[in-house]
């Protein structure tokens, strides 16, 4: 079960992206130029990708986002986030989720961010001194405040989750530093 989970996540991130490129690709072939509506023209796309192997522990995220500039103070959107996470002998687990974002610069190179994100969370515990494994599946709801420096289309700072609990196995610690970058 653990391998059909992986293996469709993989096929539906597989077609996210071709459908992702295949527009750009055609896109490429047009011979009349086109004007950007004044929509399209306050939309940037970013995201994070994440791999991580180890002595039999790996890691795999992945979290593409879109943002709308309402202005230049003021920028709203969404994300989507799936990720995988196992370590052998012990535990896999693998995250869904989405997030509703916003982000406020109240000058340009400070960027304050409120990040609400709802996850789908499914824990495999493996079978250890004695004890029988088991599964824990559950809905986690983060809200994560933040505040960053921001140069250009990329911001570096730190966020913290107001909602944390150390009894949720989502998040190892309600501090978590971020890198984003939206183009």
């Amino acid at each position: 079960m653990k391998k059909s989970t992986f293996s469709s996540l993989t096929k539906y991130l597989f077609i996210f992206f071709t459908l992702l490129f295949y527009e750009n690709v055609i896109a490429q072939y047009q011979q009349t130029p086109q004007s950007r509506s004044p929509f399209w023209s306050n939309v940037q796309f970013g995201g994070g990708l994440g791999l991580s192997f180890g002595s039999g522990y790996t890691d795999i995220s992945i979290a593409p986002s879109a943002i709308y500039n309402v202005n230049p103070y003021l920028a709203v959107g969404l994300g989507l986030q799936a990720s995988y996470a196992s370590s052998k002998g012990y535990y896999d687990s693998g995250i869904y989720g989405a997030s509703f974002l916003t982000y406020i610069n109240p000058i340009p190179q400070i960027q304050l961010s409120i990040n609400l994100n709802q996850s789908y969370v499914n824990n495999h515990y493996e079978a250890y001194y004695g004890q029988s494994g088991y599964t824990d599946n559950f809905w986690n709801t983060a809200l994560f405040l933040g505040a960053g420096y921001r140069t250009g289309n990329v911001t570096v700072g730190l966020a913290y989750n107001v909602l944390f609990d150390e009894n949720d196995n989502v998040y190892g610690d309600a501090l978590m530093p971020f890198v984003r970058a939206y183009f």
